[in-house]
């Protein structure tokens, strides 16, 4: 047997790096993965790399009301869910006073509001498996440039913290996540926006962030990881 047959995971980003190859890791690994993301396609080719039965939803969490929509129906069509894993996310730079407020709003939806409500509109199911939550953070320091996405993801963590102080007595497990610079489309243009050069060689591998993630999840029952971070061996 597999360590995650028979298991339910539903992974929110999954048409992105990191998301996708939690998705095929955990795949791979025995469970029924619905894989959700914006982009049709990559998503397709994700699901196509876990090597077990794979969903796709096609979902932009950036639009009110989708990420409510979307726990209505799993709800109603699942009979179970053990692992819901928040890799959606989006990235803004810019300074503090200059920053597009319609921009800041949409970094908000997607990175905050839509684990939050996905979350809740979910904890029934994952209560009445004891199941496990998952949320892709980052390492970034507050600092000029990246204050409002650093933020975003400040206020993720008081969610999960809180979170977890509820719902581990009905035996949920919540673990927050915290690469360093990982190999990615999304890590290539911060990048160049900083004048760097971008050599995926020398960042973390998204698979070996997965694999991180499913040695937490793997864990006993006498055993929480609340906090996992990780970064570049490489300087």
């Amino acid at each position: 047997m597999k360590p995650f047959d028979g298991q339910l995971a539903v992974v929110t980003g999954a048409s992105g790096a990191m998301g996708g190859a939690l998705a095929t890791t955990l795949g791979r690994e025995g469970a029924r993965v619905i894989l959700v993301g914006r982009d049709r396609a990559r998503l397709e080719a994700s699901a196509s790399r876990t090597g077990a039965a794979a969903e796709i939803r096609v979902c932009d969490f950036a639009r009110p009301g989708e990420p409510e929509k979307l726990a209505i129906e799993l709800r109603d069509r699942q009979p179970r869910l053990d692992i819901l894993a928040h890799a959606a996310g989006l990235f803004l730079d810019g300074d503090l006073a200059s920053a597009d407020d319609q921009a800041f709003e949409r970094l908000l939806r997607v990175n905050l509001r839509a684990p939050l409500e996905l979350t809740r509109g979910l904890l029934p199911l994952l209560k009445r498996n004891q199941g496990q939550i998952v949320f892709l953070n980052s390492s970034v320091a507050a600092r000029r440039g990246v204050g409002l996405y650093a933020a975003s993801k400040h206020a993720l963590r008081a969610i999960a913290d809180s979170l977890r102080a509820e719902v581990n007595a009905d035996g949920v497990r919540v673990l927050s996540v915290y690469p360093g610079r990982t190999a990615s489309a999304m890590q290539e243009s911060i990048l160049r926006a900083e004048g760097r050069d971008y050599d995926a060689a020398r960042l973390l591998r998204p698979e070996d962030v997965a694999q991180s993630i499913l040695g937490a999840l793997r864990l006993e029952r006498t055993a929480e990881v609340t906090d996992l971070h990780l970064r570049p061996m490489r300087p």
